[in-house]
């Protein structure tokens, strides 16, 4: 593992990842039901104002820093928490469009490139949106309850790529060692 940190352009990209992090940790966690008493509703708070506000101020401030990468996915993601959290109670239908289309943008932001775990972060995300949305349309609980541990991991994997740039830890995942055509002896 390579232990430079390549978590995008600074502080920027940290906060929105603790942001990020935290948020789906708690939206995730709570959808799960895996902590008696808790649903994925008593995250709206965390939601609004952690993914949502603070989310969309951090990627106004990558803009303004010149990261546009960063900037249009902290910005795109903060106005997605932002609409969760405020939207209250929908149809289930309602409710699987809007996962749907959280669930493209969390495609866009994996395909967009990046470092390593950014595209872990987002791809996890991606496909936690997508499980959700497909449980909303089917009204299945076991979906629900596997897209939540996918949000959680993903929300792992954004607060690690976020204490990783700060700590000083790897933030490469392993890769081939070798270049093309090359063989290890043995």
């Amino acid at each position: 593992m390579d232990n430079e940190v390549s978590a995008g352009s600074g502080s920027t990209t940290v906060v929105g990842r603790l942001a990020l992090g935290i948020t789906l940790l708690a939206f995730g966690l709570g959808t799960t039901g895996v902590i008696d008493g808790v649903a994925a509703s008593d995250a709206v708070s965390v939601a609004h104002y952690v993914g949502g506000v603070a989310l969309f101020l951090v990627g106004l401030l990558a803009f303004r820093g010149g990261d546009s990468a960063s900037g249009t996915g902290f910005v795109a993601l903060g106005a997605l928490w932002f609409t969760w959290a405020v939207a209250g109670h929908s149809s289930a239908n309602a409710a699987g469009v809007f996962l749907l289309l959280f669930a493209l943008v969390a495609l866009t932001l994996t395909l967009a490139g990046g470092d390593s775990l950014g595209q872990v972060m987002h791809g996890l995300l991606f496909l936690a949106m997508l499980v959700l949305a497909v449980a909303a349309f089917a009204d299945s609980s076991f979906l629900t309850k596997v897209g939540g541990w996918v949000a959680a991991v993903s929300g792992a994997v954004a607060w690690y790529a976020a204490t990783a740039a700060l700590a000083h830890w790897p933030t490469a995942l392993p890769g081939r060692a070798a270049g093309r055509g090359v063989t290890a002896a043995g």
